[in-house]
Order: structure tokens, then sequence, then C-alpha cells
């Protein structure tokens, strides 16, 4: 019996991926659950696995394929059961014994026959509809937007309503357009919006100057675009700056480091950074909080999930550390490392960063003294991190040779005001300053 494998709903709000690795080919045997393809979405790469087990006799997709929920990748033959074609049980022939029971056998079967035809082009015209979109796209051709976040059906009602998506400000989740929002923009009472341009102007052509080329963005490079515009367009950021002695810090973590690489971890400033976080956290709730404007309150979280800015060859992913203040430093170092070899791998799964309340972004390995980071909404604050030199400081009357770390914290000033800033900062600097009071 042959079965279809299908995209699944693979995370909320997710109805696209892209296929990054098909990982068996046409002849294969394959078992329940094993990994057919490995489908990169713009939060994380994840594998699609089989839902049976067989042969696979067909491979609808090739590596780079942008699919959709619900799209056909695969066609495995299983064996039968006990079963005719189809997985329906093999009817049984009707003798003369009672011909108008058979009759009526038959109209019944006629009727659900009709039913059930009926059911079958309906589904028909929604594949034929999704198939008609993945077409025009591939041709360049704008299906009803296919960047704009709306599901088939809303984009069904859409046309038969005779309203522009792209005119729509969708009230759910990450903007989505719903069957509501169509209805009210129908009606003139929906949201309103002016299609965004790039940089507000149109792109010249480079070409006239020079040789150019084109990539196009991974899913991961499109969210990242697309979410931190909106955060900046949207969040009103001011950046607080600062710097620690990490002098102590140093001799404190040196000092620990034998005892965590024993477990299994290591022991970084990131790590330490992380329980001390938690700490800054629990005393600053403002920070652990969000915005919700349509209601007009601020959230508080009684949870400290904090994310951790990971570079990776895809982009940039923002793996969540969670219930950081219940979890010992040697934890938080085993996890960290666990983290960032999952980002590497693309073996993130979308739960992996979902629920963080603050993120950290260091990027002192790399070298700089100072940058601004974008908080990542709905937080409300980003702690960034930069290299950490040798400087001569005032100590006890003396200059001495000081190991100095630069911080900057950017926050949503709707929630946060300047002064809430620079204590929170100050806060995390003292306790960089003087580790032994609050991590031993």
């Amino acid at each position: 019996m042959k079965k279809e494998v299908k995209i699944p709903d693979i995370a909320e709000n997710v109805e696209k991926a892209t296929i990054a690795r098909i990982l068996v080919s046409k002849g294969d045997k394959v078992s329940k659950d094993q990994p057919l393809v490995e489908a990169e979405t713009d939060k994380a790469t994840t594998d699609i696995p089989s839902e049976y087990e067989g042969t696979v006799v067909a491979v609808k997709i090739s590596e780079g394929d942008e699919v959709g929920v619900n799209q056909v990748i695969m066609v495995i033959e299983t064996e039968d059961v006990g079963e005719g074609e189809g997985g329906e049980e093999k009817p049984k022939k009707t003798g003369g014994r009672d011909k108008a029971e058979a009759e009526d056998t038959e109209e019944e079967s006629d009727d659900e026959k009709e039913d059930g035809e009926k059911a079958e082009e309906d589904e028909d015209d929604d594949d034929q509809e999704t198939r008609e979109d993945e077409g025009k796209k591939e041709k360049g051709i704008s299906a009803g937007g296919s960047d704009i976040p709306a599901a088939p059906s809303v984009r069904r009602l859409a046309r038969e309503k005779g309203v522009e998506l792209g005119a729509i400000e969708g009230s759910g989740p990450g903007g989505r357009i719903t069957k509501e929002d169509v209805e009210q923009a129908k009606e003139g009472t929906g949201g309103r919006k002016e299609k965004a341009k790039t940089g507000g102007t149109q792109l010249p052509d480079f070409s006239k100057w020079g040789s150019v080329s084109r990539e196009s963005m991974s899913n991961i490079r499109k969210a990242t675009a697309r979410n931190l515009g909106e955060a900046w367009n949207t969040v009103p950021h001011v950046t607080q700056f600062d710097e620690a002695d990490l002098t102590h810090m140093e001799e404190f973590r040196n000092r620990m480091q034998p005892k965590v690489e024993k477990a299994g971890g290591k022991l970084t400033v990131t790590a330490i950074l992380l329980k001390i976080a938690a700490f800054a956290l629990q005393r600053y709730p403002k920070f652990n909080a969000s915005i919700d404007m349509e209601n007009q309150e601020v959230i508080y979280k009684h949870f400290f999930n904090v994310g951790i800015a990971v570079d990776t060859p895809m982009g940039l992913l923002v793996p969540v550390v969670r219930e950081v203040d219940k979890k010992s430093l040697t934890e938080l170092s085993i996890e960290l490392t666990e983290l960032a070899k999952k980002a590497r791998d693309k073996k993130l799964t979308n739960e992996d960063m979902q629920g963080g309340n603050f993120t950290i972004s260091n990027l002192g390995g790399l070298g700089g003294t100072a940058f601004t980071p974008i908080v990542y909404s709905p937080q409300v604050a980003i702690l960034g991190v930069s290299r950490a030199k040798y400087k001569q400081e005032y100590v006890d009357d003396e200059f001495q040779k000081r190991l100095m770390i630069p911080l900057s914290l950017s926050y949503d000033h709707r929630l946060i005001d300047g002064a809430d800033g620079a204590r929170f900062l100050r806060w995390i600097c003292d306790v960089i300053e003087d580790p032994y009071a609050i991590l031993q």
C-alpha cells in the first residue's frame, strides 16, 4: 500500500520550511520514526521522520526546495495487512438471496460515494490552490503576497472578498492575518498599513557601476531581518554603557574551572554572567517583564529564562537556558556547551529557542570596545559583552593593572527609565567585581 509522507505542523506560526538535506533515496527501506529529511525553518533545523515502515518509491522534493505544511514530500510502499488497495476492506459479494437488501446497500453506497467525491473535490480544490500558489512563487509571481503571514484558507477568503492581504495589519501572533482581519477589512474596520519598501527607497541598478551577484536569504536570515526590523521600529531603544573590573572574577573562574571540567563543562564568562543575570532579574523585576500595549499592562514573569545569542554559519540563533536561577554554575556550563553544539550542528528545536525573558550577546571573543544590541522583542532588555582589556586603574590610592570588561545594556524605554537601566547595569558590574559575595 502506498502512503504519502507530508510536512507536519513543525511549530506554532511556522508554515514554510526549506529542505536542507534529503536523508534517503528512492528504493531505500525505512523504519517508522526514521528521519527522512532535514527541514530548515526560520527558527531552527528539524528532522522530518517517517510515519511508516516500508520502501521509498518516490521522492517529490529536492534539496533547497521551499515546502509548506501538509505538502507531500515522499511516497512509501508498505505491506498490506488484511486490506485491499487504498487501505479499505475488500467488499463482499452479494448473492441472489436478498436482492432488495443488496440494492438498498448499493443505493447507500452510491450516496456515500457522492458525498465522498464532493469532499475529495473540496480537498482537491485546496490542493490545487496550494499547487498554483507554489507554481506562481517558483515563477517569481506574487501569489497574493507569498511572504505575507496568512494560511491558505485566509488567502482564499481574501480573494473571495476582494480584499488585498498586503493592506491588512494582522492581529494574530507575529502579525499573522486571521479570517477576522479579512472580514473587518472588507467592512472597512480593519487595520491598514503601507507596504514596506527596502530602506524606504527603490534600489538602484547596481550593475551600472560594476559586477554584482545575488543570493537568496536563508529562512533564518529572513526571520532575523524581519524580527529585528520590527523590534527596531516598535521598541524605543536606549543603550547604557559601563565597564567592570574582571580581575577578581577571572581568579574565581580559574579556581572553579577544574571542578567544572571534571563534570564535563567549561566555566566561561558567559556561564557566570548567566547566573549573575538571574540574580539581577530577581532584584529588578521590570527587566524580566514584557509590555502588553493592547491592554496597557505590564506582564511580570516569575520564572527566569535567559537567551544566549550564538553565532553560527546559518546566522544568529538564540537558544534559551531555562530556570537559570535554579541551576549551579556547573550545570549552566554543561548546558551552554550542549546548546552551542546543537546550534552549530543545526540540531536546535523550536522549543530550544522559545520562552526567553532576557538575552546575553557576548562578542568578546571577536573583539570590539562596545556595541548597541537590539532588544529581542517581546523582551525588554539585552546585555552586550565586549572584549576585556588590561588597563591602568586607580585602586587603593595607586594605579594597578586591571582586566576591564565593557558592557552594553539596551532596554525598552517604554517600561524602563534611564535611572533603572543605570542601576541594573551597575549592580551587575558590582557582582562581577566581587563574585565571591554572591556566587559561592
